[in-house]
């Protein structure tokens, strides 16, 4: 096989965007094709901060508290009686912290001599914030808000970033939700919620590039579902690059084939519907989410044969999450260990 790459998903856990930078570099270097700046502090729960802040939002009020100890004890939203939310006031922060952490990135690019290096910005999907924000049913009838709002940070994003920057789109609940449709209307479902997930890149620049973050959850470093198979992966994949929209880079897609603090599968057959992904495009990057510090290196190896022997080609490797939920010490092993996988 060729030699593979190290993707790193996103968060990090360091001080500082600038720490975080410098420590997957160094650890990863020749081995990266982007680089995230860490999502640090209160970044490292992905879009736990975005929500939080609307505690604060103008026209909204809370339907239920929670405190994120669970995927079931979190908070849910809804519009005061007598107001209206619009795109225009949601602010998810995104291209702010992005045009900080850029600054740094391009140093540290130069003093590693890392020319290739884009940089990466995680981009949550709007189903994915609509549903964390007001529910199953706010989901679908806002998700056209949070699409607006998030296309214009892309577009303030592209205005300095241009071709330097990598977008990574994040969509969790279109996977759970694939996985969890009943096999007769799995491919309904996955078709309905590919093309509407792709309607955010459509919106972005012309000529914006991009990847995409499968996702099962990692919250407080647990799951959300555990897959019994790789079926709904490769439906979904499957359905997200067939309508991907035209003049925008589709680069790599991540799959998760670990699940929080939970192993990759060693069985053969829960990776066999793979084969699937063996008639995409070969200039798309497949990243196999299956880094985990606390699986050997030669189970890992074993299950990274398995993949590509499936696939048909060489994939990339990363873990199946951002490692900000992780200890230091556990993210340290876990890029050691991606690169081992990315050696063998």
């Amino acid at each position: 096989m060729a030699s593979r790459s190290v993707h790193l998903v996103g968060s990090y856990p360091a001080d500082d965007t600038r720490q975080a930078m410098t420590a997957t570099a160094n650890e990863c270097g020749r081995y990266l094709r982007s680089l995230p700046d860490g999502e640090v502090g209160d970044r490292r729960n992905w879009i736990v901060h975005i929500v939080e802040a609307l505690r604060h939002h103008p026209d909204l009020e809370l339907a239920r508290d929670g405190d994120w100890s669970g995927y079931d004890n979190r908070p849910l939203f809804k519009v005061k009686p007598g107001r209206q939310l619009s795109s225009a006031a949601i602010d998810t922060g995104h291209a702010a912290a992005a045009k900080v952490s850029y600054l740094d990135f391009r140093e540290i690019r130069t003093q590693n001599a890392l020319d290739q290096l884009t940089f990466q910005v995680g981009i949550p999907g709007d189903l994915d914030l609509g549903l964390f924000t007001f529910g199953t049913v706010g989901a679908f009838t806002k998700r056209a808000l949070f699409r607006d709002a998030l296309a214009a940070e892309l577009g303030e994003i592209a205005t300095w970033g241009q071709r330097d920057v990598l977008f990574q789109l994040e969509i969790p609940v279109e996977l759970i939700m694939v996985a969890t449709t009943p096999a007769p209307l799995r491919g309904l479902a996955t078709s309905v919620l590919a093309t509407s997930a792709v309607r955010l890149v459509a919106a972005a620049p012309p000529g914006s590039r991009f990847g995409i973050h499968l996702c099962l959850g990692d919250l407080n470093h647990r799951a959300l579902k555990r897959l019994t198979s790789t079926a709904p992966l490769v439906a979904l994949t499957r359905a997200l690059v067939g309508s991907w929209p035209r003049g925008r880079d589709l680069e790599y897609v991540h799959l998760p084939l670990a699940a929080g603090d939970q192993l990759p599968a060693t069985q053969p057959t829960f990776y066999r519907d793979m084969v699937r992904l063996a008639s995409l495009p070969p200039n798309l990057r497949i990243i196999a989410g299956l880094v985990h510090e606390d699986q050997d290196l030669e189970e890992q190896t074993r299950i990274l044969r398995i993949v590509e022997g499936y696939v048909g080609r060489s994939v990339d490797v990363a873990t199946a999450c951002g490692m900000g939920r992780r200890g230091t010490d556990a993210a340290r092993q876990a890029l050691q260990r991606a690169v081992a996988l990315a050696q063998s």
